[in-house]
């Protein structure tokens, strides 16, 4: 056979062999992944649940639909407060919730979200991905069957809203509150009586009298759930949630089953909703309250420092009261209360200081 011809010969058997391999189906062609999640948000809720359906339409988008996210808010699949038992007995995949919803199966779980005195947006990142915080967070998850990951943050959060004004300690005896978690803890040490209710209840509860007052975020979701129909005085800066983190939550068998990529670009979806939620927060909150106070007629009112001041002694308490509940409670509040110590003293020469002469300079 003479050179040309051969050469010609092959280039066909390589084309036509091309071609049968291009028209043949992937041999390793990645299965759909069928994901349920459930919430503990209303649907369309702003902030809150439209930053968890975003999250789950991220998701899908970011693999082509090859992760195919049902989403459930709360009460289409099963109640808010049920969305943890339906993740780890693995009826769902995933939920999206505020972890310290479930301080009641382990004091730990408040750590996640955020406790009295606790850290800022930026201070608690630093914590989970740096600090140790979430490999204590991987420590709590294991013993109930859960994943965990930062997944949202709503920013340092307003002190609640109150039918009267709070000008002492005193004036929170009596008063049956909405606040979870380990706020809920100190204002009992008050006086005052905790209730804890999803997000849903809360008005109704508030307009019946059900409630004297209640904390929920911050004026773009307060003004949204339009409390000031119930309670005018609107109180900050709140001490019980610094820098509020949502979560995912995964069943952790299903999660430990994925391919290293498949949890790489969870993991991603999730940070990315992180940053993008507290983002939109910041940029919708001050806008907010100027129309709840200028167009509502709310109250504007600061925490006094006798009042701040009974806040810490309780917070002290409860926080030795939650070191006494197990082993891995008192190595939760070591390390928060180190990066708290640590990344704090940073802050303080840093952002505070900086936003303190900016303002002054201003005159903001």
């Amino acid at each position: 056979m003479k050179r040309r011809e051969f050469i010609k010969k092959a280039g066909a058997g390589a084309v036509a062999a091309g071609a049968v391999i291009a028209g043949a189906p992937a041999v390793h062609a990645q299965k759909t992944i069928e994901i349920t999640m459930v919430t503990t948000w209303p649907r369309d809720f702003p902030g809150l649940g439209t930053g968890a359906q975003r999250f789950a339409k991220r998701l899908s988008d970011m693999t082509n639909g090859r992760m195919k996210v049902n989403y459930f808010a709360a009460g289409e699949r099963v109640k808010a407060f049920d969305s943890f038992d339906e993740v780890a007995s693995g009826n769902a995949q995933i939920y999206h919730a505020a972890d310290y919803y479930w301080k009641g199966k382990h004091p730990a779980w408040a750590y996640i979200t955020g406790v009295p005195f606790g850290l800022t947006y930026t201070e608690l990142n630093a914590w989970m991905r740096f600090g140790g915080g979430q490999e204590l967070w991987d420590e709590l998850g294991a013993e109930f069957g859960i994943k965990g990951l930062m997944c949202g943050n709503t920013g340092s959060q307003m002190g609640g809203w109150f039918r009267k004004e709070i000008n002492s300690p005193e004036d929170l005896k009596g008063l049956k509150m909405r606040i979870p978690g380990l706020g809920g803890d100190v204002m009992a040490k008050l006086g005052a009586s905790p209730v804890s209710l999803p997000g849903g209840q809360i008005y109704e509860n508030l307009i019946a009298g059900s409630i004297d007052a209640t904390e929920w975020v911050g004026p773009w979701n307060d003004g949204f759930m339009k409390f000031y129909e119930a309670a005018k005085y609107y109180y900050f800066p709140g001490m019980h949630e610094p820098g509020s983190m949502l979560s995912i939550g995964m069943n952790k068998k299903w999660w430990d089953g994925l391919s290293k990529s498949d949890q790489l670009t969870i993991d991603a979806a999730a940070s990315m909703e992180n940053d993008v939620m507290m983002a939109e927060f910041n940029a919708k909150n001050g806008e907010s309250l100027n129309k709840l106070v200028t167009e509502q007629g709310v109250k504007l009112r600061e925490f006094n420092d006798d009042v701040y001041d009974a806040f810490g002694e309780a917070a002290a308490e409860v926080f030795a009261e939650t070191r006494k509940h197990s082993k891995l409670a008192a190595k939760m509040d070591n390390s928060f209360v180190n990066a708290r110590k640590e990344v704090g003293s940073w802050m303080k020469i840093s952002d505070q200081a900086y936003l303190n002469q900016r303002n002054r300079v201003l005159g903001l």
